[in-house]
């Protein structure tokens, strides 16, 4: 089959060329060929169905018309083909004209060329890459679902691509907490930082039995997904995810949800369930900051997205997010308030704490997952913490987390009892009141007590370090922050 080894094969030919440098750049490259590819694919199911139906991509540039190459000796290569990639393909889709009428399935074309590069500078070699990826068949549907497993890989290899990492939760995680909170097929799916589309895909992959017993159920699902991501890479990656699912109509929006105002999210549309791994360690500045209410505004990333589900979460909508340790016991009046307004507004049921190096060797972050919903103020909270399973001293790249991992805790889900190990708790239920009122909302309960300290390569300790020291500046930005507007108010 085309696709074994697809990866490398065109990863070899790109390491011959001049004007790739690294595997972020080779990635970029592969990732709008692959597109259009994709996309050209689609567009053949479309036209069968629908007479009517107008590509918004002009003739020449789709990629029938200059990618395929015949073997009859008429195919763009060399200079020619680079020359039409540079100064016709790429500034025509850049430039497309849409508007508010122009369907999603149209205007992500423009998206996802609007930051695109083509790094190549030899022409013979982009032809090779081309080729290549134009073998394998996207019509066909069990090459394009065995295409699947390939892409998941080729999204593991953005963790060591630089900062291209932080996009990429692990596929057991994700599934994890689809398999926890249920989405039903009608139910509308959100992730406001998301990435290649991970937890999108988990969603859907829960979905896709019921959404094939009947086109209404299929038309349901092609409409069951909403994201957004600020990044131009992961963005265009996630709606080819998408695409390979089977959304032809992928409501993934390139933007920063950060920067609409919260007042305007009562006019914006709320979902059922919200599934997300948002950016954390980010210091945001003022600007965005001002679009949260004064009580709510914090300088670390990860807090304002917590505000942002609780705004658009439905009622009796579900949540499960991961977030940093430093959110559980974290004191800075803005922490304490998102909090706070969390025990009391929603339902905090249960609190998973996770081994620090599930995310190895990219970060040594020790994360949760929070799961709530939109019903009634928090009664009680669970806490379970995930041991190390036996044999693993930690996790690794090569020693991932497993969906089997996770097996302890789902058969705990729905029989829940009190846990005591060596004296320290494993799992155990408090009420909210201990929460709000004992613990001024410190969360930092049934942690690792007998973790090891783990020794890391000296890439990993750097990176480490700089996760933590922008954590850490966070914190103090938002405590001189906060004195700041108290000597200002002092002076007036």
């Amino acid at each position: 089959m085309a696709v074994i080894n697809f990866v490398k094969r065109v990863q070899d030919v790109m390491r011959n060329d001049a004007g790739v440098n690294g595997d972020a750049q080779r990635i970029e490259q592969i990732v709008w060929i692959l597109f259009l590819k994709i996309y050209d694919a689609k567009e053949q199911e479309w036209e069968f169905v629908n007479d009517d139906y107008k590509s918004i991509i002009p003739e020449g540039c789709k990629w029938r018309n200059w990618a395929v190459d015949e073997k009859d000796g008429d195919a763009l290569t060399g200079d020619a083909l680079l020359s039409f990639v540079n100064n016709t393909l790429f500034p025509t889709l850049k430039n497309l004209e849409i508007d508010e009428s122009t369907p999603m399935s149209q205007v992500m074309v423009r998206y996802a060329f609007e930051d695109a590069n083509n790094y190549m500078k030899d022409g013979i070699l982009l032809r090779q890459v081309v080729n290549i990826i134009d073998e394998i068949d996207f019509t066909e549907y069990e090459e394009r679902h065995a295409f699947g497993g390939i892409y998941e890989s080729f999204l593991k290899d953005l963790q060591s691509a630089g900062n291209a990492g932080e996009f990429y939760t692990p596929r057991a995680v994700t599934d994890f907490m689809v398999a926890v909170v249920k989405p039903k097929l009608g139910e509308r799916i959100a992730d406001f930082a998301c990435g290649t589309g991970g937890f999108l895909v988990s969603a859907l992959n829960a979905l896709y039995e019921d959404a094939q017993k009947s086109n209404e159920n299929r038309e349901i699902y092609n409409n069951s997904v909403y994201g957004v991501e600020k990044k131009a890479l992961p963005h265009i990656l996630c709606v080819t995810n998408m695409l390979l699912h089977d959304i032809d109509n992928p409501e993934i929006i390139h933007g920063n949800t950060l920067e609409t105002d919260y007042k305007e999210y009562r006019k914006q549309e709320k979902f059922d369930v919200v599934l997300m791994n948002p950016p954390y360690g980010g210091n945001e500045k003022n600007s965005v900051k001002a679009n949260f209410p004064m009580e709510l505004r914090s300088s670390e990333t990860a807090d304002l997205f917590m505000n942002i589900i609780m705004f658009r979460l439905k009622k009796k909508g579900r949540c499960a997010i991961i977030i940093p340790d430093g959110f559980l016991f974290g004191t800075d009046n803005a922490k304490v308030n998102i909090k706070t307004k969390l025990l009391t507004e929603f339902n905090l049921h249960t609190v998973v704490r996770m081994p620090s190096s599930v995310f190895a060797p990219y970060t040594g972050i020790t994360t949760n997952i929070l799961f709530f919903d939109n019903t009634y103020p928090t009664k009680e909270t669970w806490f379970y913490r995930i041991d190390m399973p036996e044999g693993y001293k930690h996790f690794s790249k090569t020693r991932p987390m497993k969906l089997e991992h996770f097996a302890e805790v789902l058969d705990w889900w729905d029989n829940r009892e009190e846990i005591e190990i060596d004296g320290f708790p494993k799992a155990k239920k408090y009420s909210a009141e201990t929460l709000l009122n004992e613990m001024n909302c410190n969360l930092d309960l049934c942690g690792y007590p007998h973790e090891e300290e783990e020794i890391l390569a000296p890439l990993d300790l750097i990176n480490q370090y700089q996760q933590k020291r922008a954590e850490l500046n966070a914190e103090i930005d938002e405590i001189l922050g906060h004195f700041i507007s108290i000597l200002k108010s002092c002076d007036e």
